[in-house]
């Protein structure tokens, strides 16, 4: 597992972890201890996953679009 601490991730990153996560717990051949510990870091990381894709759908929807369709460029979003 790394040690980049998750606030730190990609998405892609922090999903790559989240299934190693996954992938342990499932086996189930971790210590209760481990496991715990390994549910908290899936916690975190899918937190860290969700917030990255709402910051990549916010982005998305400020782009702005022409007569035609066409992206022109992007508007701030609110909140940010």
């Amino acid at each position: 597992m790394s040690d980049k601490p998750v606030a730190e991730m990609s998405f892609e990153e922090a999903m790559r972890a989240l299934e190693e996560v996954v992938g342990k717990l499932e086996r189930g051949d971790v210590p209760l201890e481990e496991s715990i510990t390994l549910y908290e870091r899936g916690a975190e990381l899918k937190k860290r996953c969700e917030a990255k894709l709402k910051e990549a759908e916010e982005k998305v929807a400020a782009i702005t679009l022409d007569g035609e369709g066409n992206p022109t460029g992007t508007t701030p979003v609110e909140g940010m």
